[in-house]
């Protein structure tokens, strides 16, 4: 089992997920990788008081993406939890995604259920197309359940899952990426199923600059292109210059308007 945690410039939250991962059951034959996204924190510098994890550290910000890319190639694993630096997991989590994978073949992904710091289950579950908005799981009972778009906060998938597309569709940056992985797998008539015993809490995030803002909207145009056609995709990057541009957002509009991802390079 691999853990992947991508982080940038927030040194206290990652240093709490990983001490947290740390007490990992069968911590042992757990590998542990942090992809640093070129931050100017101190992060980078936490190897010394994490020596068995591996630490990929990125000279500048490439976007979520590409370092979760960075990260699953480096796994020796064939399962691979991606988890972000604002969650904290229980000594068993770990283990218990994996044996669920164990017992599902049919399933390509499994996820925990992500609470609040009050155990109230968070929001976690998008929709096709991606909006920006996420719901909080509606919890039957505990028994795993199929769902079709959790967020990446904490997803372990197959790594030959990802193989069998090549990679993470780089064309997206800071988001899209999960919503890309959900429909993959809704593809290919597997399914990600949600453990409901198994909680997770995530702190999450309460804004976002301007730069993350157009980098969203950017990525859903991606989506659409990819799995709507051509026009589709057209109408949404319209959108996202339009959008920003009649609601005087102009921070956010220099960005859709040249097509400018979290790391800088243009669709």
């Amino acid at each position: 089992m691999s853990v992947v945690v991508v982080s940038r410039n927030r040194v206290e939250r990652l240093r709490r997920c990983l001490e947290l991962v740390e007490k990992s059951e069968a911590r042992k034959s757990l590998e542990l990788i942090v992809v640093d996204n070129g931050s100017t924190d101190g992060s980078a510098q936490l190897d010394g008081e994490f020596p068995n994890a591996q630490f990929i550290r990125l000279p500048k910000n490439f976007g979520l993406t590409k370092a979760m890319n960075l990260g699953w190639r480096a796994a020796d694993s064939p399962y691979v939890l991606f988890l972000h630096d604002d969650c904290e997991v229980q000594p068993d989590t770990v283990f218990r995604l994996a044996e669920a994978l164990d017992a599902h073949p049919e399933a390509a992904a499994v996820c925990p259920l992500l609470v609040d710091a009050e155990g109230r289950p968070a929001p976690q579950f998008g929709s096709f197309p991606p909006d920006g908005v996420y719901r909080p799981a509606e919890i039957s009972g505990s028994e795993p359940e199929a769902v079709e778009f959790p967020r990446g906060a904490a997803l372990m998938i197959r790594v030959f899952v990802i193989k069998a597309v090549r990679q993470i569709d780089e064309h997206y940056g800071q988001f899209g990426a999960d919503a890309d992985l959900a429909m993959q797998i809704r593809r290919a008539s597997k399914m990600i199923l949600l453990l409901p015993a198994v909680q997770v809490r995530h702190r999450g995030s309460i804004g976002y600059s301007a730069a993350q803002r157009a980098d969203f909207l950017l990525s859903r145009a991606v989506f659409l292109g990819k799995y709507s056609g051509l026009g589709a995709g057209i109408r949404a990057r319209l959108s996202a210059i339009a959008g920003p541009l009649f609601s005087f957002r102009f921070g956010e509009l220099k960005y859709t308007l040249a097509g400018q991802k979290i790391d800088g390079t243009q669709l």
